[in-house]
């Protein structure tokens, strides 16, 4: 009967397993794993939030953990996917960056404890590489790689060509106070470049998204003599609308209503918690406060000494939009819903209380989260929700990849962090 139950939550918030198309994207194909999260390894539980992005031979691994819903173990095997910089299968055999064979088992679980909902929690530190670039793990059921329950993208870097990089005012005026420009340097005389126009491909992407990151592959300015590099657009090719601070909903307890939360109901089988209800914000003035740049952590405050990663609680979460119904639909966006990509993601009309609605499966912690609706180019437009204010903190990543002469893959040579007035909690 338990297990009619939790097959039950999913019907309630929509199956959403994928047909393995692309291995190349962050997805999760399978409704049963829940809470994927792959970053480098820390000391502190807000490690979790880091991008996935490590040095070439450097000594924090990365690390995944993931939920599988279910009560008995599943045996679950990982393999390594090189990648060029346009996240296509590079030429690269298995061998070329790997000193061992490139099939391993995940061996590292534990089960949730006295949990309403049973999971089991999966770890897997991954394997050190011998080659810099993109990378993509994917994990599969049985031994059969066409049984993948989730893909998910890293990069490993190399300092080879000195990269600077700035968040500066952009040059177009018209959206001068909306929007924020990133400017990049690049010295590439360690390298041998012949065509750096070519050759050298720079990306930038904003709070770890894919979805709207920027390819740059002309330089505004080059100076051979000097194997200096300007990426330092007039045209909005290096220019990200800055957007606003995250919403967020605080799930830390199930015995009182944290942050942001409304109600919260804790039967024997299953915890209920409804949101508060939001509306659109893009004339209020721009408020400085502490977000998560997009992403969720993972905490419960109910047993503060406990494990967080087996003993936090899942709760069906339900987020409210209050405005009038529109022919677009309307998208709950954050790492949660895979920006977007996840069924629950869209939300639904609901006639009763003329509110847009979703519901979410949510492991306790801290979830940001923005509206947004979808541009026919299939892009997600948050202005008419969320406002933009050249003031919101926001982090940048610059990744500059160079192919060298001959070369079958592409190097990941330069890597920056951007986070300027850092005000993460």
């Amino acid at each position: 009967m338990r297990r009619l139950r939790i097959l039950f939550l999913f019907l309630v918030i929509g199956s959403f397993s994928k047909p393995a198309l692309s291995q190349t994207e962050n997805k999760v194909y399978k409704d049963h794993i829940q809470s994927v999260r792959l970053f480098p390894l820390g000391t502190e539980v807000y490690g979790q939030l880091d991008s996935p992005v490590v040095p070439l031979g450097g000594n924090r691994p990365l690390i995944l953990f993931f939920d599988d819903i279910a009560y008995d173990p599943e045996q679950y095997s990982a393999k390594l996917i090189h990648c060029d910089a346009d996240w296509e299968p590079s030429q690269l055999r298995d061998n070329d960056f790997l000193t061992v064979y490139n099939e391993f088992n995940i061996q590292d679980y534990t089960y949730s404890i006295d949990t309403r909902i049973p999971y089991i929690h999966y770890k897997f530190t991954l394997p050190k590489v011998t080659k810099s670039g993109n990378y993509v793990l994917k994990v599969y059921a049985g031994r059969d790689e066409s049984n993948v329950m989730l893909t998910r993208r890293f990069m490993v870097y190399e300092n080879l060509f000195a990269t600077g990089a700035a968040v500066v005012p952009p040059s177009e005026t018209l959206n001068r106070r909306q929007n924020q420009q990133i400017n990049a340097v690049i010295n590439y005389s360690k390298g041998e470049v012949m065509d750096p126009a070519s050759q050298v491909t720079v990306v930038i992407r904003q709070n770890q998204r894919w979805d709207n990151s920027k390819i740059l592959k002309k330089p505004t300015f080059l100076n051979q003599s000097s194997k200096i590099m300007r990426f330092e657009s007039f045209d909005g090719e290096n220019t990200f609308r800055a957007g606003n601070e995250f919403r967020f909903v605080d799930l830390r307890f199930i015995r009182a209503t944290g942050v942001n939360i409304s109600s919260i109901k804790v039967d024997t089988d299953r915890i209920d918690a409804m949101a508060n209800m939001d509306v659109p914000r893009e004339k209020e003035p721009y408020s400085q406060y502490l977000d998560l740049n997009g992403q969720y952590l993972i905490y419960t405050n109910d047993r503060v000494s406990g494990n967080h990663e087996v003993e936090s609680e899942y709760i069906l979460t339900t987020f409210n939009l209050s405005i009038p119904k529109t022919p677009q639909p309307v998208y709950l966006l954050g790492s949660m819903t895979g920006w977007g990509d996840d069924v629950q993601s869209e939300m639904s009309w609901n006639e009763e209380f003329s509110v847009y609605q979703t519901t979410v499966f949510l492991k306790q912690g801290w979830y940001d989260y923005q509206y947004a609706f979808k541009t026919p180019e299939g892009e997600f437009d948050t202005f008419p929700f969320e406002g933009s204010h050249f003031e919101t903190e926001n982090e940048y990543e610059v990744l500059v990849y160079f192919r060298n002469l001959g070369s079958r893959y592409d190097q990941l040579v330069g890597y920056v962090y951007l986070q300027p007035n850092r005000r993460r909690l």
